[in-house]
C-alpha cells in the first residue's frame, strides 16, 4: 500500500503481519518513539485536537484515547478541558510512558479491530490519531468505536487515504443510521519528514440520537 519506502521502526510497524507484532515493534520502539516522530513533523495527534476541539464541547466527558500510544493527545486533551480521558493501546511499553504522564483516569491494553469491554454509549467522544492506516487497523475497527460513543458525542480519526478509498468510506456510509459524517479534512501528509509517506484524511464522526 505505499508505506515500504519506510525505514528503521516505522517501516517495521507498518510491515507487521498481526497484531502480536505490531504490540512488539511498538514495545521496542515506545522509549524513542515521540522524539522519532516530531523530527517527522508528525500532523495527526495535532489534526485530531482541532476538530475534536471543535466538534465537542469543552469538559465533555469521559473520552477515549484509541490508540493512545505514549499519551500525545491526553496531555494535550487535559490542556483543552476535557477532564477524564481514557487510554487505550495494544503495546505495553507504549502505556507504560503514557502511565508516567499522569494524564489518563485508567489506562487499558487493548487492540482494536476487535470486541471492547465498554458498555454502549460509554464515552462522550473517542479520538484515534495514527492508527486506521498500513498494518495496523482497518475499517473492521469502526464499529465499535461507533457503539461505544454516546448518542451526540463524535468520534475523529485519521485514515490512509489507500484504506479510504479501498473500502472506509463505504463503511462509514454503511453505518449512516448510527453516525453522521460531520466533516473531512482534505488530503494531508501526516510526517512531512518521512519520504514517501501516503497521504491521510480526517474525518468527525457524530453518533446519532
Amino acid at each position: 500500500m505505499g508505506e515500504s519506502k519506510h525505514q528503521g521502526h516505522l517501516g517495521a510497524v507498518y510491515g507487521a503481519a498481526n497484531a502480536e507484532e505490531v504490540a512488539r515493534l511498538y514495545d521496542g520502539w515506545a522509549e524513542s518513539y515521540e522524539a522519532e516522530m516530531a523530527a517527522a513533523g508528525y500532523r495527526h495527534p495535532t489534526v485530531c485536537l482541532a476538530l475534536l476541539a471543535r466538534h465537542l464541547p469543552r469538559g465533555a466527558a469521559p473520552l477515549l484515547d484509541a490508540g493512545a500510544g505514549t499519551g500525545l493527545l491526553g496531555e494535550w486533551l487535559g490542556i483543552l478541558g476535557y477532564p477524564e480521558v481514557e487510554a487505550l493501546d495494544l503495546s505495553e511499553g507504549m502505556l507504560a510512558i503514557a502511565a508516567r504522564k499522569g494524564v489518563y483516569t485508567r489506562l487499558h491494553r487493548l487492540a482494536l479491530g476487535q470486541s471492547l469491554p465498554f458498555a454502549d454509549g460509554a464515552f462522550a467522544g473517542v479520538v484515534s490519531a495514527g492508527v486506521f492506516t498500513s498494518g495496523h487497523v482497518g475499517a473492521e475497527g469502526l464499529d465499535e468505536l461507533v457503539r461505544i460513543c454516546r448518542p451526540g458525542g463524535v468520534i475523529v480519526l485519521t485514515v490512509k487515504t489507500t484504506l479510504w478509498t479501498a473500502g472506509f468510506s463505504q463503511r462509514v456510509a454503511a453505518l449512516a443510521a448510527a453516525v453522521s459524517l460531520a466533516e473531512e479534512t482534505a488530503p494531508y501528509v501526516s510526517m512531512p519528514g518521512e519520504a514517501g509517506t501516503v497521504p491521510s484524511l480526517a474525518i468527525v464522526l457524530r453518533r446519532e440520537p
